[in-house]
């Protein structure tokens, strides 16, 4: 396995449509995608593939059995993980963004596990958003992170 400029990973996402979208962004940017755990759909999907458009070819999908294959694979030590969650206080855009690192965003309904917003909860980050509201949409809130990574770093992936 080998790893891009930038990493979204998607753990057990849920609707296609917003997989089919990430896919589109991490084609445009040169991102690779990393799907973890059970998918809530087939990725035979038409709604997939109709996000997606026909973009397909020109990205680097991995799907994992599990979030910790990923770590295994990328250990934390050598990598940088950042998490996005609701959970937390710590503004994305304050983070130092470097080559490789992994944004990691849990599923559409519950967000990432208790269990891995204890483990990584130095790497904790949100997206500012007004109190009244839960969450923004899982596709939006990647792209928002990605083009943020984009922006510090001042290229796109190859």
């Amino acid at each position: 396995m080998k790893k891009s400029f930038l990493n979204i990973v998607m753990v057990e996402p849920e609707i296609p449509q917003n997989t089919g979208n990430v896919a589109r962004l991490c084609a445009c940017t040169g991102a690779k995608l990393f799907l973890c755990g059970r998918l809530g759909f087939s990725m035979s999907s038409k709604y997939l593939k109709r996000s997606g458009l026909d973009y397909w070819d020109k990205v680097e999908i991995e799907h994992l059995v599990s979030f910790d294959e990923l770590v295994e694979n990328f250990p934390e030590k050598e990598n940088n993980y950042y998490f996005f969650t609701t959970k937390t206080d710590k503004i994305y855009s304050k983070i130092n963004y470097q080559d490789g690192d992994f944004l990691v965003f849990g599923p559409e309904t519950r967000g990432l596990s208790n269990e891995i917003l204890e483990k990584y909860k130095k790497n904790l980050v949100t997206i500012p958003m007004r109190k009244e509201t839960r969450s923004l949409n899982l596709s939006n809130s990647i792209a928002i992170g990605a083009y943020e990574v984009v922006r510090q770093l001042g290229h796109l992936g190859e």
